[in-house]
C-alpha cells in the first residue's frame, strides 16, 4: 500500500505539472498568466496572475471569482454574515480581498505554496455559490455550512476545518474534524461538490501528504454532491483504493452512527 500511496503522489504532481501552462502579458510588464488544472463550476480552468513587485510577486485571480459570483446572482458581500464568511473562507488559505480581487504576495522562496493557497482559496470561494437564492433558478451547491447543518441535526459533534502542512510543503484544508472517542478513531470530512477522477486524486494526494501530521489510525471521508448526476463508479473505487471513504449525500443517513459514535 506504501508504494502505491507513493507512486499517486508522484503521479499527482505530475498531473499538476503537465497540465499548468505559463504564458507572458505582453500588455504589462513583467505579469504572466497562470492557467491551472482545476476547474470552476462552468468547467473552467482558473487561472492565476502573476506581476513582479518589489524583489517578490504578487498573486492574484484579478477578480473573476467574486466578479463571477455577482454575475450568477450571489453576492457574497451582501450582508455582515456573508462578508464574515468571506472573510473566514480566505483567512483560513491567508489570502486577502483587495476589492473584488483575491490576492496573496509571494516571495521566490514561497511562490509554490502561495500560488497553491490562492488557488484552493478560489475554489471555496467559488463554492459559496450556494448563498444564491433559489428565486433565481440556480441549484444550491453542496457546501461546508451544508454539511454542518446535517451534523448539528444528526448530534455529531465535530471541529470545523483543520489545516495540515503536508510533507511536499503544500498546506491542505479539511472541512470538519470528529475527534476519537472510545470506539473510533478521530475523523476527517471533506464537502466535495464536484466528484471526478481529479477531484478523487486531489483529495487522496491530500489525504496521503499530511498523513505524518495525523493520528496513524485516523480516517478521511469524502462527502459527494449527487445531486445533480450519479457519481462514475471508478471514482468511488478510485477513493476506496486511498482509504478515502466516499459518502453519498443523497445516502448521508447511512454514515450518521459511524460519524457520531
Amino acid at each position: 500500500m506504501i508504494q502505491d500511496l507513493t507512486a499517486l503522489m508522484g503521479d499527482y504532481l505530475a498531473w499538476l505539472n503537465d497540465r499548468t501552462s505559463l504564458a507572458e502579458i505582453a500588455e504589462i510588464k513583467d505579469c504572466f498568466e497562470i492557467t491551472t488544472p482545476y476547474l470552476d463550476r462552468h468547467n473552467d480552468y482558473l487561472q492565476v496572475y502573476a506581476c513582479r513587485v518589489n524583489g517578490g510577486f504578487v498573486l492574484t485571480d484579478d477578480g473573476y471569482t467574486l466578479e463571477d459570483l455577482e454575475m450568477s446572482g450571489c453576492k457574497v458581500t451582501g450582508s455582515a454574515k456573508q462578508q464574515d464568511l468571506l472573510e473566514t473562507t480566505l483567512n483560513g488559505f491567508g489570502v486577502q480581498a483587495n476589492g473584488n480581487a483575491l490576492e496573496v504576495e509571494a516571495s521566490v522562496d514561497n511562490f509554490p505554496l502561495k500560488m497553491h493557497s490562492l488557488v484552493q482559496a478560489m475554489l471555496a470561494v467559488n463554492d459559496l455559490f450556494y448563498l444564491t437564492s433559489p428565486s433565481t433558478g440556480t441549484d444550491i451547491k453542496l457546501s461546508y455550512v451544508e454539511v454542518g447543518a446535517w451534523l448539528d441535526l444528526s448530534s455529531i459533534r465535530y471541529e470545523k476545518r483543520a489545516t495540515f502542512k503536508g510533507r511536499s510543503g503544500y498546506e491542505h484544508r479539511f472541512d470538519f474534524v470528529i475527534p476519537q472517542s472510545k470506539t473510533q478513531p478521530q475523523r476527517f470530512l471533506k464537502a466535495i461538490n464536484r466528484p471526478n477522477r481529479d477531484a478523487a486524486k486531489s483529495v487522496a494526494f491530500s489525504w496521503v501528504d499530511t498523513k505524518e501530521q495525523r493520528s496513524a489510525d485516523a480516517r478521511v471521508y469524502a462527502i459527494l454532491n449527487d445531486s445533480e448526476k450519479t457519481i462514475a463508479e471508478d471514482v468511488l473505487d478510485a477513493m476506496r483504493s486511498y482509504e478515502v471513504q466516499p459518502v453519498l449525500w443523497s445516502a448521508r443517513g447511512e454514515a450518521e452512527r459511524t460519524l457520531a459514535a
